[in-house]
């Protein structure tokens, strides 16, 4: 372990402690908590017995989140959730009208998905808000001290679920460097110290409010000045620079077992030069599970977006992005999916390593849908 690993989780432990005292209560523990410890990254037994007993199809099934257009689900999705061929839904705006519609879609999806549906929106607050009836109303930036945050996500983590959410893809935990920074408006201010007791209040709160968390961007966005949805990004940071701002809030909040990771698709020539974040095994297997010690689901960024996929295709990039250790692959375009679904499976038929590949990512999120009280799929269902 280097130097400036050691001195990250140095911070990180004391970071926890001030976490502790802001929020109230310390952080429900899977395992132990300190990524210190050296704990398994590898997916639970229990996980890794059943994922091996699903069929090739239902493991890629686990894999796949995809959107939809209107306020019904289509047809085919139901028909994919039904027979374990996707794993869940991300909303946006158009997916949803009221209260009411909200929670029979919502039931929709588990009903037919026989209850396991992963069913996942952007809730930041702020500019990103796609339920409108539901928190929070302000942007993090807004939120206050970790205290507020904490009550906050709290607040807002329970009315989600209500509504038939399980699944919030926030708190950002960028750092942003200065007001140039595209995530400015969206991320908590302060130092990275500051920003890593908010983070990890936020991640607390939704747990408390029954939902998932998924932090992001990783390895972090502080310093892009453009989004990656319309633009290729490359962050000019040092190795030592990522590690001593943008790691710290993501470290900080692996140690309060942070259900989900969202991961950038910016490069980070410091970290691998040849590759975006989530195409590249130095920044997931390097980085995020052998440094830092991360053991949970690991996932995408919209693979539509414009850094994602340069000269190829969805598919394509979805492939690329499996390969180099991300677990859930999000796709918010309905036409995405099947493209995907076959070319995932097809490589899978042909590679033993991305067969294992599969099946360790399908094992990660069943061990996900279980600790959200979801049922988990059924072997040789069709």
């Amino acid at each position: 372990m280097g130097a400036l690993t050691r001195s990250l989780l140095a911070a990180l432990a004391a970071l926890l402690v001030l976490s502790t005292g802001a929020s109230g209560t310390a952080a429900p523990s899977r395992a132990d908590p300190s990524p210190t410890t050296g704990r398994s990254v590898e997916p639970p037994e229990w996980a890794e017995t059943l994922a091996a007993r699903l069929s090739l199809e239902q493991q890629i099934g686990q894999l796949l989140m995809v959107g939809f257009d209107g306020l019904r689900p289509p047809g085919w999705l139901r028909s994919a959730l039904r027979s374990d061929r996707v794993s869940g839904t991300v909303l946006f705006r158009g997916n949803i009208g009221s209260r009411g519609q909200l929670r029979a879609l919502s039931a929709s999806l588990r009903e037919a998905s026989h209850g396991g549906a992963l069913v996942s929106v952007d809730q930041e607050g702020g500019l990103v808000r796609r339920v409108p009836f539901a928190g929070p109303i302000r942007a993090q930036s807004e939120q206050g001290s970790a205290r507020r945050v904490k009550r906050i996500a709290r607040a807002n983590g329970r009315s989600l679920r209500q509504l038939g959410l399980s699944v919030n893809f926030a708190p950002v935990a960028d750092v942003p460097a200065g007001g140039q920074s595209d995530i400015f408006p969206r991320a908590f201010r302060g130092p990275p110290s500051v920003v890593a007791r908010k983070v990890v209040a936020a991640v607390q709160g939704y747990r408390e409010g029954r939902v998932a968390a998924a932090v992001k961007h990783f390895p972090g966005l502080g310093a892009a000045p453009r989004n990656t949805d319309d633009a290729a990004v490359v962050i000019h940071r040092s190795s030592r620079t990522l590690r001593r701002i943008d790691l710290v809030p993501f470290a900080a909040a692996i140690g309060a077992n942070v259900e989900l990771i969202m991961v950038s698709h910016a490069t980070y020539p410091a970290l691998d030069p040849d590759r975006i974040a989530s195409q590249s095994g130095p920044v997931l297997q390097a980085v995020l599970r052998n440094e830092l010690h991360y053991d949970g689901v690991v996932v995408t960024d919209a693979l539509e977006a414009r850094a994602a996929l340069g000269s190829h295709s969805v598919a394509r990039a979805a492939e690329r992005s499996l390969v180099a250790g991300c677990d859930l692959l999000l796709m918010t375009r309905p036409s995405s999916y099947r493209p995907t679904f076959e070319r995932v499976r097809s490589r899978a038929l042909a590679s033993p390593s991305v067969r294992r590949r599969v099946q360790e990512s399908a094992a990660r999120i069943l061990t996900l849908k279980r600790g959200l009280g979801l049922q988990l799929p059924h072997p040789g269902r069709q």
